[in-house]
């Protein structure tokens, strides 16, 4: 019978230690389940809303206008009025402030032209000053009504901007925020709700990922320990055949590279979370351990290390950010011209961000390969098989570990050959 592949909840076995192995997070106390709507209740739905509040400012803006404009011909109906009075005497004389002219008539004819030409003039008088009072109460009610829907549209738009940076943050790889929107139940709460909803099955997909991988590399350093510990012994022996030291090497070795991809992988699942608690780290004193850490295998390799490292301080990790400038020496080091090869390693701020950035001389890498690099287990095509330059993981931690600080990663080939990689951390 096949043997069964022990379960998280059995006890461990002697002399072995599992990794702690998360317990599934309780449903969150937002959700609730979904609740079947009648097709023919109607619900306050953003449509609805809509044209009630811009109905009502239209209904509104109406009646406003039709007052202004009734108050203003009432004015300048008032003004065009002639003011005729009967001045009395014998021959009955008519007068106006007006039109003057009135009194001069000598004859019927005579007044009845002069009338015309006087209330003409007046008409044309009240419909200029009716016009140019009614743009400016047009204008005036045109800036109020601009005003008050900017300020009724941000209201009912509010709960988009609330989804808009939650969307944000999530994009930060920050899984375990929510919208959680109260409100009415409109098309805004329904797609806040789906969103949340994917937003809890992509947290467990990532989640179940980055748990798998872990478990997976803590069950592989087990064995890989006794394999490096036998091995060890038996090299130690100093009666074993030529033959056999030689086997144990080669067999050292090749544990040793299974190693690094084990610690490789579980490096690469944590930083795959955003970062929470974060410190002060500065980016030229990361850079000054990693070349310590680099030099000797750089000298022996005879690869020169040089640049300016000034400071520039980062809110992070600083175990994270020793494995990006680590990473990045060790590449440019092992990935570099067999004679009179260099790196150089610069760190400043500039824009209110912290940039390492890590050239060398190497390999001529074509321009359409770059971002193959950054995948795991990607190497130029003339290193992908056979390599013992790494396990293909460097560049990929890299990039994980400054997406998960909020930054970015560029590579961009060099003339001649080698690469220039820069690292952007917001400070």
């Amino acid at each position: 019978m096949a043997e069964m592949k022990e379960t998280p909840t059995q006890p461990p076995r002697p002399g072995y230690a599992p990794g702690p192995i998360p317990i599934e997070a309780p449903e969150r106390p937002w959700h609730r389940p979904e609740i079947p709507r009648n097709p023919s209740q109607l619900r306050p739905t953003i449509r609805i809303r809509l044209t009630l509040l811009y109905g009502g400012m239209f209904l509104i803006a109406g009646i406003l206008l039709l007052g202004i404009i009734y108050l203003l011909t009432a004015r300048a109906l008032d003004d065009s009025n002639a003011g005729f009075r009967i001045l009395e005497g014998y021959d009955m004389r008519l007068q106006s402030d007006v039109c003057p002219q009135v009194g001069q008539a000598q004859n019927i004819s005579e007044f009845n032209s002069i009338l015309d030409l006087c209330l003409a003039d007046r008409r044309t008088a009240a419909l200029n000053t009716l016009l140019h009072r009614s743009l400016g109460a047009l204008v005036a009610l045109a800036v109020l009504a601009f005003a008050f829907g900017y300020v009724m549209a941000g209201r009912v738009l509010s709960p988009l901007g609330r989804i808009t940076r939650t969307a944000r943050r999530v994009a930060g790889t920050d899984l375990s925020r929510r919208i959680e929107l109260d409100g009415p139940d409109d098309e805004l709460k329904e797609l806040s709700d789906t969103f949340d909803e994917m937003l809890d099955r992509l947290e467990r997909a990532f989640t179940a990922q980055q748990r798998f991988v872990g478990n997976a590399s803590h069950e592989l350093r087990t064995p890989l320990a006794i394999n490096r510990t036998l091995l060890e012994v038996h090299l130690s022996d100093p009666g074993a055949p030529v033959e056999l030291q030689q086997l144990g090497k080669t067999l050292l070795a090749t544990n040793e590279r299974s190693e690094q991809l084990v610690e490789g992988l579980l490096l690469l699942a944590r930083s795959d979370n955003q970062i929470v608690e974060r410190k002060p780290v500065d980016l030229a004193e990361v850079a000054s351990q990693a070349i310590d850490q680099a030099r000797s295998e750089a000298n022996d390799k005879g690869v020169e290390i040089r640049g300016e490292r000034k400071e520039a301080v980062v809110q992070g990790n600083g175990v994270l950010l020793e494995r990006i400038a680590l990473n990045l020496v060790q590449n440019a080091i092992r990935y570099n011209v067999p004679a009179d090869g260099w790196i150089q390693v610069d760190t400043e701020a500039q824009h209110g961000q912290a940039v390492l950035v890590v050239a060398n001389t190497g390999p001529v890498v074509p321009a359409y390969e770059v971002d193959n690099l950054f995948e795991p287990f990607r190497r130029l095509r003339t290193e992908r098989t056979g390599s013992d330059k790494g396990v293909g993981l460097g560049l990929s931690i890299v990039r994980s570990i400054a997406r998960a600080h909020g930054g970015t990663v560029f590579a961009v080939p060099r003339e001649g050959g080698g690469l220039t990689i820069r690292v952007q951390l917001p400070q």
